[in-house]
């Protein structure tokens, strides 16, 4: 039986007036397949707000629900970075939320002040919580 799985999370990228960073971060994640298409990451699932203002972060936010997606966690995975590998970004966060295998935190860094695309310079780590009282 497949079960509900929930993944949510988001990219942080530096405060910046720099429109060309925008202007490629936006297109990275348009370019992505429509939910339709039934793709593991669809463009539908992104959303940046249009001005946070003067100095502060850039933040997209993205979430989905799927059946099952751990099994094909893999996969789902390579997809993610190579849509960061595509875009600028400070660090990047996505949470796993599966009835069988608790929460899994998915953190992206990069060693520099920000990750620049095409630069291949980033690292994850994965924290792993359960809920007991099930």
């Amino acid at each position: 039986m497949d079960y509900e799985s929930l993944v949510y999370g988001c990219i942080i990228d530096t405060p910046s007036e720099n429109s060309e960073r925008r202007v490629i971060n936006s297109n990275a994640m348009s370019s992505l397949p429509s939910a339709d298409q039934w793709p593991f990451l669809a463009k539908e699932m992104f959303s940046e707000p249009a001005n946070p203002g003067s100095g502060q972060s850039r933040v997209v936010h993205f979430g989905a629900s799927y059946r099952g997606i751990e099994y094909e966690w893999q996969s789902w995975l390579e997809q993610f970075e190579q849509l960061l590998q595509r875009m600028y970004w400070v660090s990047a966060k996505v949470h796993l939320e599966t009835v069988l295998s608790g929460t899994h935190t998915f953190t992206w860094e990069t060693s520099g002040d920000w990750h620049t695309p095409g630069s291949g310079d980033m690292s994850v780590h994965c924290e792993w919580s359960r809920d007991e009282s099930f």
